[in-house]
């Protein structure tokens, strides 16, 4: 049954999905677009939305996944969607919600330990090197176009809100309002 399996991965998401919902991306994807139970169009589309909307991208993306999964598997009313974005939000947490209670009150007893701060030193670069690869995943036709001019203007404002958000202080906020009306001058 699909919210079995979708609760099965979900719970690897969960359990395996250190450094964020953007370090989760590639786990995501591989656990969801791979079985064929969204489009890769839809896992853009569902990153997205999930970027521009208030939450972890994890969450969210789980939240949607959960709805749409079940909904184009035949479960075409609309609880049976309810349901699979409930269980999908649920079993995504719960193994952070568990791990973060135990450890907290470990960490905080022995936040002094060499041990401790080693773990935590390796655990930077891995969380870095999920992020690049997350970066380097929706780099795809979805995002950046099919042909030579689509690839390049997408590159030029990728390479252009990056530079503003390294360079200024503008709100990220204000970067993706810019960045839609860019999209919108220059596609319409």
């Amino acid at each position: 049954m699909i919210y079995l399996r979708l609760i099965w991965s979900y719970l690897k998401i969960g359990l395996f999905g250190f450094g964020g919902g953007y370090a989760m991306l590639s786990l995501i994807e591989r656990e969801i677009v791979g079985p064929g139970w969204i489009t890769e169009k839809m896992f853009t589309d569902i990153v997205a939305i999930s970027q521009m909307t208030p939450g972890p991208i994890g969450i969210n993306s789980a939240t949607y996944i959960g709805y749409a999964a079940p909904m184009a598997h035949g479960f075409d009313h609309v609880l049976w969607g309810v349901l699979g974005s409930l269980l999908c939000t649920f079993v995504v947490v719960l193994p952070s919600f568990i791990l973060v209670a135990y450890t907290s009150h470990f960490i905080s007893r022995h936040k002094e330990s060499v041990a401790i701060r080693g773990i935590f030193k390796g655990l930077r670069p891995v969380v870095i090197g999920l992020i690049a690869s997350a970066a380097l995943l929706l780099m795809n036709s979805e995002n950046y176009g099919t042909s030579t001019s689509e690839v390049v203007i997408s590159a030029v404002i990728s390479v252009a809100v990056l530079a503003a958000t390294l360079m200024t202080k503008i709100h990220p906020i204000i970067l993706i309002i810019l960045s839609g009306i860019a999209g919108l001058i220059i596609y319409y």
